[in-house]
């Protein structure tokens, strides 16, 4: 009796690392030693777990807009920054028209939408016509939108003087402040202060909101037919669903999130960040997904919180801790190791999956 107990709690503990997964669990592990290790380097531990949590709500909902098009079998998006141009339209545009403060936010929001459907809409259609290769064009779709906006934010006649060169009076700055605007517009909403943890409730909120949203969608008749379509198109041919159709949906909501999603980040950030900024920001979104559980045509909201706190926190941590421990100043360099590091191994653990 006593082996056969024996046996049950071991293969308990197997089952519970198997759904876990034994990369999450060894990623999760280290993400705890480092907040163990961080007060006896000299780190303040509630500063830290506030940095974590803050890193967390910026990036969550760019996560997020991954789950769609995974759903409907459109792969993973890296064509992510089509929707994070967007989200800076409607960022700048909210400027230029003159709006401030959590107004000049919402009308970000509103002006951005139209452009993440347009843009989502060519994007889907561009998919549709490519099926098997999503996420190579993807790719190329999102560096060469950022290269031409490159020119555009050039271009486009802004004229606010908070954005445009001062010497020239015309063109984009670089780095936009988001002081008098919408800057920490979410997260000081509700904001929760125990010394030196902070806590942004608002964006937390913002983001729940937002989750459930897209969890409902999914459980509806048609985010239904949008699994079914990744899942099994022949099935779904069969039973009379629009295949095309239902992966621009999912391409457009994608798309929309991103841009919700950039606005959220630049927002904790404090600034927008135009030209090459949105370059990679695909590759973060991409990874942390794929830590948290989700394959090639299987993602859940779990999946994003799970992955979006496990690469962030390593991401936070890692840097901060190590230069406390060398006592060197070497943030910038850790941090890239880092999370390049972690991208790889998502990467490459996306390829496995995907034979």
């Amino acid at each position: 009796m006593e082996e056969n107990a024996k046996v049950t709690f071991t293969d308990r503990i197997r089952n519970i690392v198997n759904d876990f997964g034994l990369p999450r669990l060894i990623i999760a592990g280290f993400l705890l030693l480092l907040f163990i290790m961080a007060p006896i380097a000299g780190s303040d531990l509630p500063t830290q777990i506030s940095n974590t949590i803050n890193r967390f709500s910026w990036n969550a909902i760019l996560v997020l807009a991954m789950v769609p098009m995974v759903h409907s079998g459109c792969g993973l998006n890296f064509g992510l920054p089509l929707g994070i141009i967007s989200g800076l339209l409607g960022a700048t545009l909210s400027i230029e028209f003159g709006f401030t403060g959590g107004l000049s936010f919402v009308m970000a929001i509103v002006i951005a939408t139209p452009f993440a459907v347009i843009l989502g809409y060519f994007y889907g259609w561009l998919l549709n016509k490519i099926k098997g290769g999503e996420m190579m064009i993807a790719t190329y779709v999102g560096f060469s939108s950022v290269s031409f906006m490159c020119m555009m934010w050039l271009l486009l006649p802004y004229h606010s003087p908070n954005m445009v060169w001062g010497l020239a009076g015309k063109g984009l700055r670089t780095t936009i402040s988001l002081e008098g605007y919408y800057d920490k517009v979410l997260a000081n909403f509700l904001q929760i202060n125990i010394g030196n943890l902070s806590i942004p409730t608002g964006t937390l909120l913002f983001f729940a909101v937002i989750a459930f949203i897209i969890w409902a969608f999914l459980h509806t008749k048609t985010g239904t037919a949008m699994t079914a379509v990744g899942s099994n198109p022949a099935f779904a041919r069969a039973a009379g669903i629009d295949i095309d159709k239902t992966r621009l949906t999912s391409v457009v909501m994608s798309t929309w999130l991103a841009a919700v999603g950039i606005l959220v980040y630049q927002q904790g950030f404090g600034f927008i960040q135009l030209y090459m900024a949105p370059f990679y920001m695909a590759l973060p979104a991409v990874s942390a997904i794929l830590i948290g559980g989700a394959t090639v045509n299987k993602a859940s909201i779990a999946n994003v919180i799970i992955g979006t706190f496990l690469f962030q926190g390593i991401v936070t941590m890692t840097p901060t801790v190590m230069n406390n421990m060398i006592h060197m100043d070497m943030s910038e360099v850790i941090r890239i190791i880092v999370s390049n590091g972690m991208i790889l191994y998502a990467l490459t653990r996306k390829t496995e999956r995907a034979k």
